[in-house]
């Protein structure tokens, strides 16, 4: 008596690297099922037995595993519903070695079989699984040839000026595979040019156009980081770039040369040279170092009503995502000022203050004694009213190392160092002229020190 054969189901899985032709009736997935379905059949006798759910990826690259359909076999095989995978060619499962050795793993581990019907071999065996790994390294092998082959392809096409895909660039849409300049967007783009320009400053240029409710193409507002791309692209000069190097592109510039040249041209500022320019009537004692609740920075700012300036420090969070973002959104600057150079002035009177000094100062000048230390920082306090904004500002950015405001409390932390170097500079100081002395700025008092008899009489 013959025993019936064990029923063994089997499912096919299918795979395509492009979408090309998958719109088509009869497409290259199509005929893959049927090969295999037909193979299938004819093994009838032996068990086999088509799984009737297709596992089909279309436009799917053979070199990832993240893959709808095959995730979806996977969880089959896991679940027991599978015996068998059939596919019509080996790389239509994986062309990457690693890859496919996971997968064989899971198979071998579930008891599933995989037969491909095109390169006949039975895994099951030390040859087969041999031959498996020497086709699976001719498949790994076309997929780098053709990777390669892609990449010269679109490297050459750049060249042309061609549009290879990705990201549409604000102020362009995409029309027969080519960039066509949307005018609404535009227009945008030359308003950033030309009123860049003309203020020098994309924080304020990107608050002049979140005032004028001046948005990116999804809504949101053109903030400081959307402007420096804009400013840096050369596709609206009509230019296409491919791995840092520009070529004349096909589409049509939005921006002249010759105003790409001067937004250049200014970019190649130091930027602390065009802040300072932009500002340079209103100084802050605390730029760079004042932070608000939420941890992020607080920047400079100010406005003017008539002829008077009124100057603020505002939270990074507030000019990101709006009024609500944090707790305390701006600060009079004045105010502030006020209290942390008070509570700095109020510090450097402290003995542990004056003893860590001491010793930052002992470890760059070895006569310095903690008397001298803690006469100079005394002697700083009358000083501070008659110095020069700029020279507050100077000793400012020496002492403090940051700023934390809270709702209801101010917290300092002092630079060591900067400590050392102003007890240094205050320890040379000495009788009734030492307070105009400290009052100029500190290039002018060396000259006058190198330039004064008494210091060689001394």
């Amino acid at each position: 008596m013959t025993t019936p054969a064990r029923r063994l189901r089997c499912a096919v899985y299918t795979r395509k690297s492009s979408e090309e032709g998958l719109d088509q009736a009869f497409n290259s997935l199509d005929a893959q099922r049927e090969a295999c379905a037909a193979y299938i059949a004819s093994q009838k006798g032996e068990g086999w037995s088509l799984v009737m759910d297709p596992y089909d990826d279309g436009g799917v690259s053979g070199a990832t595993l993240e893959r709808p359909a095959l995730k979806r076999l996977l969880a089959d095989i896991e679940a027991s519903r599978v015996d068998m995978v059939v596919v019509y060619k080996i790389d239509r499962l994986s062309r990457s070695l690693m890859d496919f050795a996971r997968l064989v793993e899971v198979f071998d581990r579930q008891q599933v079989t995989f037969v491909s019907v095109t390169q006949a071999f039975n895994t099951t065996t030390s040859m087969g699984r041999l031959t498996l790994n020497v086709l699976l390294s001719f498949a790994q092998f076309e997929r780098e040839v053709i990777g390669e082959r892609i990449r010269d392809k679109f490297a050459a096409s750049r060249k042309r000026g061609m549009w290879m895909g990705g990201t549409v660039p604000f102020g362009y849409r995409v029309e027969a595979r080519k960039l066509v300049i949307r005018e609404d967007e535009a227009a945008i783009v030359h308003k950033v040019y030309d009123r860049f320009l003309k203020l020098g400053s994309a924080t304020l240029l990107a608050q002049e156009l979140a005032k004028q409710g001046v948005c990116m193409r999804r809504g949101g507002p053109i903030d400081k980081g959307a402007i420096y791309k804009l400013l840096h692209n050369p596709v609206y000069v009509g230019e296409a770039v491919h791995k840092g190097v520009s070529y004349p592109g096909e589409h049509e510039a939005i921006v002249s040369r010759a105003q790409w040249d001067k937004v250049r041209a200014v970019l190649a500022e130091n930027p602390n040279l065009r802040a300072g320019r932009v500002r340079a009537k209103t100084p802050f004692l605390l730029k760079g170092l004042i932070f608000g609740p939420t941890g992020e920075a607080m920047s400079p700012s100010h406005t003017r009503r008539g002829s008077k300036l009124y100057r603020y420090y505002v939270s990074q969070a507030v000019l990101r995502r709006g009024k609500d973002a944090c707790p305390l959104g701006r600060v009079p600057a004045a105010l502030i000022e006020g209290a942390v150079i008070g509570q700095l002035r109020a510090l450097l009177k402290q003995p542990e203050v004056i003893v860590s000094t001491w010793r930052a100062t002992r470890g760059q000048v070895e006569h310095f004694s903690e008397q001298q230390v803690t006469e100079a920082l005394t002697r700083l306090d009358p000083l501070w009213e008659h110095l020069f904004p700029a020279e507050q500002a100077r000793i400012v950015q020496l002492l403090v190392e940051r700023v934390d405001v809270q709702e209801t409390a101010i917290e300092i932390r002092l630079r060591t160092a900067g400590l050392a170097s102003v007890v240094e500079e205050l320890s040379q100081l000495r009788g009734t002229n030492d307070v105009g002395a400290a009052a100029k700025p500190q290039a002018g008092r060396r000259r006058r020190t190198e330039n004064d008899p008494r210091r060689e009489a001394a």
